[in-house]
Protein backbone atom coordinates (compact mmCIF):
# COMPACT_ATOMS: atom_id res chain seq x y z
CA UNK A 1 0.00 0.00 0.00
CA UNK A 2 1.66 3.78 -0.69
CA UNK A 3 1.42 6.14 1.48
CA UNK A 4 -1.85 8.12 -0.70
CA UNK A 5 -3.67 4.74 0.16
CA UNK A 6 -2.18 4.27 3.32
CA UNK A 7 -3.27 7.76 4.10
CA UNK A 8 -7.37 7.31 3.23
CA UNK A 9 -7.39 4.13 4.64
CA UNK A 10 -6.05 5.54 8.59
CA UNK A 11 -8.49 8.48 7.45
CA UNK A 12 -11.49 6.25 7.18
CA UNK A 13 -10.51 4.19 10.39
CA UNK A 14 -10.38 7.62 12.06
CA UNK A 15 -13.66 8.68 10.99
CA UNK A 16 -15.35 5.24 11.82
CA UNK A 17 -13.76 6.25 15.37
CA UNK A 18 -10.96 4.74 15.78
CA UNK A 19 -8.33 6.80 17.85
CA UNK A 20 -4.96 4.99 17.24
CA UNK A 21 -5.90 5.67 13.69
CA UNK A 22 -5.43 9.69 14.56
CA UNK A 23 -1.61 8.51 15.93
CA UNK A 24 -0.87 6.43 13.02
CA UNK A 25 -2.01 9.04 10.50
CA UNK A 26 0.01 11.96 12.79
CA UNK A 27 3.62 11.19 11.51
CA UNK A 28 2.39 11.34 7.66
CA UNK A 29 0.80 14.18 7.67
CA UNK A 30 3.22 15.86 10.10
CA UNK A 31 5.52 17.30 7.48
CA UNK A 32 3.31 18.56 5.14
CA UNK A 33 1.19 20.71 8.03
CA UNK A 34 4.35 21.77 8.79
CA UNK A 35 5.55 22.99 5.06
CA UNK A 36 1.76 24.56 5.01
CA UNK A 37 2.37 26.51 8.25
CA UNK A 38 5.32 27.82 7.36
CA UNK A 39 4.30 29.00 4.11
CA UNK A 40 1.58 31.24 5.81
CA UNK A 41 3.89 32.00 8.21
CA UNK A 42 6.32 33.24 5.11
CA UNK A 43 4.07 36.30 4.62
CA UNK A 44 3.59 37.62 8.28
CA UNK A 45 6.36 40.38 10.28
CA UNK A 46 9.26 38.84 11.28
CA UNK A 47 7.79 39.12 15.15
CA UNK A 48 4.59 37.27 14.52
CA UNK A 49 3.38 35.48 17.83
CA UNK A 50 2.95 32.47 16.29
CA UNK A 51 5.25 29.86 15.14
CA UNK A 52 4.53 26.83 12.73
CA UNK A 53 5.07 24.34 14.82
CA UNK A 54 2.38 25.87 17.01
CA UNK A 55 0.03 26.73 13.85
CA UNK A 56 0.27 23.10 13.24
CA UNK A 57 -0.49 21.80 16.70
CA UNK A 58 -3.93 24.31 16.80
CA UNK A 59 -4.56 22.87 13.89
CA UNK A 60 -4.15 19.98 14.60
CA UNK A 61 -6.27 19.90 17.69
CA UNK A 62 -9.07 21.35 15.98
CA UNK A 63 -9.22 18.88 13.36
CA UNK A 64 -9.30 16.17 15.80
CA UNK A 65 -12.66 17.65 17.28
CA UNK A 66 -14.44 18.40 13.76
CA UNK A 67 -17.22 16.24 13.12
CA UNK A 68 -17.15 15.79 9.32
CA UNK A 69 -16.28 12.82 7.42
CA UNK A 70 -12.74 13.31 5.69
CA UNK A 71 -12.89 11.38 2.41
CA UNK A 72 -9.30 11.26 1.10
CA UNK A 73 -5.96 13.25 1.56
CA UNK A 74 -6.92 16.17 -0.51
CA UNK A 75 -9.91 16.84 1.69
CA UNK A 76 -7.97 16.59 4.78
CA UNK A 77 -5.25 18.62 3.51
CA UNK A 78 -7.72 21.28 2.34
CA UNK A 79 -9.91 21.51 5.78
CA UNK A 80 -6.17 22.05 7.58
CA UNK A 81 -5.76 24.63 5.81
CA UNK A 82 -9.16 26.03 6.03
CA UNK A 83 -8.08 25.67 10.19
CA UNK A 84 -4.87 27.16 9.84
CA UNK A 85 -6.37 30.33 7.98
CA UNK A 86 -9.05 30.39 11.09
CA UNK A 87 -6.28 30.24 13.49
CA UNK A 88 -3.64 33.23 11.56
CA UNK A 89 -7.14 35.07 11.14
CA UNK A 90 -8.44 34.27 14.79
CA UNK A 91 -4.98 35.49 16.45
CA UNK A 92 -4.94 38.83 14.20
CA UNK A 93 -8.37 39.66 15.72
CA UNK A 94 -7.47 39.05 19.14
CA UNK A 95 -3.82 40.81 19.23
CA UNK A 96 -5.67 44.02 17.19
CA UNK A 97 -7.93 43.86 19.77
CA UNK A 98 -5.70 43.70 22.77
CA UNK A 99 -4.17 46.62 21.47
CA UNK A 100 -7.30 48.41 21.49
CA UNK A 101 -8.19 48.07 25.16
CA UNK A 102 -10.13 44.97 23.76
CA UNK A 103 -10.78 42.20 26.66
CA UNK A 104 -8.41 39.63 28.12
CA UNK A 105 -8.22 36.58 25.62
CA UNK A 106 -6.97 33.02 26.26
CA UNK A 107 -3.75 32.03 24.00
CA UNK A 108 -2.04 28.74 24.17
CA UNK A 109 1.43 28.07 25.60
CA UNK A 110 3.25 28.15 22.14
CA UNK A 111 1.89 31.88 21.51
CA UNK A 112 2.61 33.01 25.23
CA UNK A 113 6.40 31.54 24.53
CA UNK A 114 7.02 34.15 21.38
CA UNK A 115 7.11 37.63 22.08
CA UNK A 116 5.82 40.37 19.47
CA UNK A 117 2.76 42.93 18.87
CA UNK A 118 2.30 43.88 15.64
CA UNK A 119 -0.66 42.96 13.40
CA UNK A 120 -0.35 42.28 9.71
CA UNK A 121 -3.96 44.08 8.40
CA UNK A 122 -3.21 42.23 5.40
CA UNK A 123 -4.23 38.86 7.00
CA UNK A 124 -7.58 40.99 8.04
CA UNK A 125 -8.32 41.90 5.12
CA UNK A 126 -7.81 39.17 2.94
CA UNK A 127 -9.66 37.28 4.92
CA UNK A 128 -12.97 39.76 4.87
CA UNK A 129 -12.01 40.09 0.87
CA UNK A 130 -12.26 36.07 0.48
CA UNK A 131 -15.52 35.67 2.62
CA UNK A 132 -17.20 38.83 0.33
CA UNK A 133 -16.06 36.99 -2.40
CA UNK A 134 -17.60 33.75 -0.77
CA UNK A 135 -20.74 35.52 -1.35
CA UNK A 136 -20.04 36.32 -4.75
CA UNK A 137 -18.81 33.35 -5.74
CA UNK A 138 -18.15 30.18 -3.71
CA UNK A 139 -16.07 27.98 -5.72
CA UNK A 140 -13.63 30.74 -6.62
CA UNK A 141 -13.00 31.87 -3.08
CA UNK A 142 -12.77 27.35 -2.21
CA UNK A 143 -9.44 27.74 -5.46
CA UNK A 144 -8.04 30.45 -3.78
CA UNK A 145 -8.25 28.76 -0.16
CA UNK A 146 -7.34 25.61 -1.72
CA UNK A 147 -4.25 26.51 -3.67
CA UNK A 148 -2.82 29.90 -1.89
CA UNK A 149 -3.61 28.39 1.89
CA UNK A 150 -4.22 24.46 0.98
CA UNK A 151 -0.81 23.87 -1.13
CA UNK A 152 -2.60 21.62 -3.32
CA UNK A 153 -1.54 21.52 -6.54
CA UNK A 154 -3.72 22.41 -9.09
CA UNK A 155 -4.97 18.94 -10.47
CA UNK A 156 -5.94 17.99 -7.29
CA UNK A 157 -7.58 21.15 -6.54
CA UNK A 158 -9.83 20.36 -10.05
CA UNK A 159 -10.05 17.08 -8.41
CA UNK A 160 -11.76 18.56 -4.93
CA UNK A 161 -14.03 21.62 -6.68
CA UNK A 162 -15.09 18.56 -9.43
CA UNK A 163 -13.85 21.12 -12.36
CA UNK A 164 -11.29 20.71 -15.28
CA UNK A 165 -7.86 21.84 -14.73
CA UNK A 166 -9.01 24.94 -17.58
CA UNK A 167 -11.72 26.03 -15.67
CA UNK A 168 -9.12 26.25 -12.39
CA UNK A 169 -7.09 28.47 -14.63
CA UNK A 170 -9.80 30.67 -15.35
CA UNK A 171 -11.44 30.37 -12.58
CA UNK A 172 -8.12 31.81 -10.40
CA UNK A 173 -7.95 34.49 -13.36
CA UNK A 174 -10.66 35.69 -12.33
CA UNK A 175 -10.33 35.11 -8.92
CA UNK A 176 -7.02 36.84 -8.49
CA UNK A 177 -8.52 40.00 -9.87
CA UNK A 178 -11.90 39.99 -8.39
CA UNK A 179 -8.90 40.29 -4.97
CA UNK A 180 -7.01 42.74 -5.95
CA UNK A 181 -9.64 45.30 -7.25
CA UNK A 182 -11.35 44.26 -3.73
CA UNK A 183 -7.57 44.96 -1.52
CA UNK A 184 -7.03 48.47 -3.58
Amino acid sequence: MDEREEIKALLTAWNAGDERALQQLSPFVYDELRRLARGYLRGERDSHTLQATALVHEAFLRLVNVDVSLDNRTHFYALAARMMRRILVDHARNRKASKRGGTKSRITFEEGAVVGTEVNPMILELDDALARMEQFDARLARAIELIYFGGLTYEETAKELSISRTQLVTDLKLAKAWLHNELQ
